[in-house]
């Protein structure tokens, strides 16, 4: 039986209890969650790693964190770097997004190498390996061809795939209906519209969803259905195009667990401040309470070189009414393939929006780190406020550079230091009394 159908079944396994406790949660609570689909947990049967985290409601906000090739930077030892980068910054999932010449051997080095799950694209794959390489047009790719790189993908050991089976010949209709700045912006999504149009035909990945299905709960892979019709900028926010998809993403998360397989559901993407929370309820309502994956969302389309910053702001937002799995922007969006430094960047930054997040939401322990910090600060314990800093080599580098780091306060006020004062001013016999 697959993991969904063992929750249902209230059959009690190892890998329950594992999860259970990475994620500080009783067994049963975490099955009940499972079962009802608003928590998956990604674990494909052909990859082992310890660390078994979950997904979705009631527990902390996962963070993943997007790596791989492209044509123009094929090697593979430039991934697994940013892969021990991943690993160390505290991610809890990694995707490979890999689009070059050794797409294949990039995602086996990763497979291999990473102790978390590991997502991907197979689309990608069907590009990368048959359109370039055979000179071919995409709409050339033939199902069966399709249905067989997802099958590799999952027998390799790949733990959730990203598949735009959402969009519809009937959404398409409706996204050029409303004029859009951007059009479609997801690789994935393109490549699909691409393929429908050059046959004239429905989307292979919606036509074909229960071979898909079928698939993926052989092989134990998470569903995480795309959203090939995610806004590009603020402005095609909460259109018709996106909107239309959804439903879609709804009835199709409902056939996913009928057939037994999990289902996380992809969202935005760029969206302006106040449509944020409107999006997420949506979703949770349309989609049953599957657990909701956005990409930022990016609050502002002005700030490249900065956009880890603005996904962090609608990232927070987001996960803190309800979203549970922010996917990382590092500073490189928009601009090009992302360095190591880029990466560890992008992690740090959702991080944080994800615990500012879980604070909101009362997850167990993230207001005690808080408190456990300000302790510290209070105290002008030095090595504690690094221990407990969410990026403790950082914390360590600006206190040292800083050029009192052996002094009891820092180099911005020395002993000026408010805290400092403060204590002094209200010693015992030094605060004057309220009555004469």
């Amino acid at each position: 039986m697959s993991i969904r159908e063992d929750a249902i079944a209230g059959k009690i396994t190892p890998l329950f209890e594992s999860c259970a406790k990475q994620e500080g949660v009783t067994v049963e609570f975490l099955m009940a969650g499972v079962a009802e689909g608003t928590i998956a947990i990604t674990k494909n049967i052909h990859h082992d790693f310890a660390k078994i985290v979950a997904i979705g409601k009631g527990l902390s906000t996962k963070v993943n964190a997007n790596i791989g090739a492209s044509k123009d930077y094929p090697e593979a030892k430039q991934e697994l770097e940013k892969l021990k980068v991943c690993l160390a910054a505290g991610t809890d999932t990694v995707m490979d997004l890999s689009l070059g010449d050794n797409i294949n051997e990039v995602r086996k080095g990763i497979l291999e190498n990473c102790p978390i799950p590991l997502g991907t694209v197979p689309v990608y794959q069907i590009v990368a390996d048959i359109v370039e390489k055979e000179n071919k047009e995409i709409g050339e790719v033939t199902v069966a061809e399709m249905l067989a790189c997802i099958e590799e993908q999952a027998k390799d050991g790949v733990d959730f795939m990203t598949i735009h089976s959402g969009i519809t010949r009937e959404g398409l209709r409706r996204l050029k209906g409303d004029e859009r700045i951007t059009g479609v912006v997801s690789r994935g999504g393109s490549f699909t519209l691409e393929w429908m149009s050059y046959n004239n035909a429905e989307n292979p990945f919606f036509e074909y969803y229960d071979d898909i299905l079928a698939i993926l709960k052989k092989h134990e892979v998470t569903m995480s259905l795309g959203d090939g019709f995610r806004p590009g900028c603020c402005a095609d926010a909460t259109d018709r195009g996106q909107l239309q998809e959804l439903i879609h993403l709804g009835e199709l998360t409902q056939r996913a667990w009928d057939a037994g397989v999990q289902v996380i559901v992809e969202g935005p993407g760029h969206m302006p401040l106040d449509q944020i929370k409107a999006n997420i309820l949506l979703q949770k309502k349309i989609c049953h309470g599957a657990p909701f994956y956005v990409l930022g969302p990016l609050v502002t389309d002005i700030a490249p070189g900065y956009d880890h910053i603005t996904g962090a702001i609608g990232g927070a937002i987001a996960a803190s009414v309800g979203a549970d799995y922010l996917c990382y922007v590092t500073p490189a969006e928009h601009l090009k393939l992302p360095s190591a430094e880029d990466v560890h960047e992008g992690i740090m930054a959702s991080r944080i929006a994800a615990h500012a997040a879980d604070i909101v939401k009362g997850v167990p322990g993230a207001f005690e780190q808080d408190i456990a910090m300000a302790k510290c600060r209070n105290k002008l314990d030095w090595q504690g406020q690094i221990d407990l800093s969410i990026d403790p080599v950082k914390a360590k580098r600006y206190r040292e550079m800083g050029g009192m780091y052996k002094g009891d306060a820092c180099s911005m006020c020395g002993n000026y230091c408010a805290m400092k004062v403060y204590k002094k001013a209200t010693k015992p016999g030094r605060c004057p009394s309220e009555e004469k």
